[in-house]
């Protein structure tokens, strides 16, 4: 186990702000993993589960206690009777990585996630979902260490919970498990996942594109958006979609269509169970928050609405500032309340002004 003091959490997120970690442990297997973690608990200090850092906002105060950052290795292949390949995996393998690796020996599945950032820890908390895929397609299981008993767990894919962007890993056992392997099922030679408009339109009518042409142009279609990391890209220095699409009931759809003057038909949506799913970078927009707007240090994206960005120097507090902008705006606006998808680290020191607190309240009520 490598145990360093003080160390700049920063330059381990995407977003690159944040402050310091007291302590942290950078781990390359499930009895190291083990092992930071009885350090911890032996000195009553809370614990930070780190992995590829794409999805963080990290508070300017930092992290007083133990980030363990997951960096196990290891991707193992098994057939399985189905006929279907069985991918293990160490949590701490490259996402991108894993996904270059299943295109170029023909498993489908996975192709239309490619060129996302982070590691495979982090998929199954999140439920990471692009372009008509998610990983709850194929997760057959996911290897842990509970954090209350440090003994190893394995969840099946149906005991995770998955939903839209979450899983029991992050919503009713929320810190409570670190992900050390998850196993996914893929199909040897199986057809690309063409389901979602942007990409189907990359391929002529009839096309049979293979698995790897789909990954290319997925990544093509991210990097145009400033969504692959890349240090000479200023867009991509950020934590991905900041907000999560709202789903909403159709009283709200259409309090949101009058309020910005168009017939409902013309409000973006889909259906999810008995409600409807609107895109929240369509409610920036027309709230005024648009691609390049700017607040200090902090701004979005010039080329996707959803990405606020660090334009240089910013601090956790000018990123949410600008959240907060953004979400009260929007509240005001149309009675919707965004929710940050970002997972945040630390005593957030900047709060919400007391009228974004009562509209939060009276919306949650």
């Amino acid at each position: 186990m490598e145990l360093r003091e003080h160390v700049a959490l920063a330059p381990y997120t995407t977003l690159g702000v944040g402050g310091e970690a007291r302590w942290i442990a950078t781990v390359t297997s499930e009895a190291k993993a083990v092992e930071a973690l009885t350090f911890a608990r032996e000195r009553g200090l809370p614990v930070f589960v780190l992995g590829g850092g794409s999805n963080l906002l990290v508070s300017d105060a930092g992290f007083d206690g133990l980030v363990v950052h997951v960096a196990i290795p290891g991707i193992v292949d098994r057939p399985l009777p189905d006929g279907r390949v069985l991918l293990q995996v160490g949590a701490g393998e490259s996402w991108d990585g894993l996904v270059q690796h299943t295109v170029e020996r023909d498993l489908a599945g996975m192709e239309c996630l490619a060129g996302i950032p982070g590691t495979v820890g982090g998929t199954p908390i999140q439920n990471v979902g692009a372009y008509g895929q998610e990983v709850s397609e194929t997760i057959t299981m996911v290897r842990c260490i509970d954090l209350h008993t440090l003994q190893a767990a394995e969840l099946s894919g149906a005991a995770c919970g998955f939903a839209y962007r979450t899983s029991l890993l992050n919503t009713a056992e929320r810190g409570r498990y670190l992900v050390t392997r998850v196993d996914f099922a893929l199909t040897p030679g199986g057809a690309p996942k063409l389901e979602y408009a942007e990409l189907r339109r990359r391929f002529a009518a009839g096309a049979t594109p293979s698995l790897r042409e789909v990954a290319e142009v997925v990544r093509e279609i991210r990097r145009g958006k400033g969504m692959v990391v890349d240090p000479a890209e200023p867009n991509s220095r950020s934590a991905g979609s900041f907000f999560r699409n709202p789903v909403i009931n159709l009283d709200l759809l259409e309090h949101a269509a009058h309020s910005a003057g168009v017939p409902l038909d013309q409000v973006p949506h889909w259906p999810v169970g008995d409600e409807l799913k609107v895109p929240a970078a369509w409610l920036l927009e027309r709230a005024g928050f648009v691609r390049g707007y700017a607040l200090g240090n902090a701004g979005i994206s010039s080329r996707h609405t959803l990405a606020l960005i660090n334009r240089g120097g910013a601090t956790a507090a000018d990123v949410i500032r600008l959240r907060d902008r953004i979400v009260q705006t929007v509240l005001e606006r149309f009675g919707i309340l965004l929710e940050q998808e970002p997972v945040s680290v630390g005593e957030l020191l900047y709060a919400p002004d007391q009228r974004l607190s009562e509209l939060m309240q009276q919306r949650r009520a």
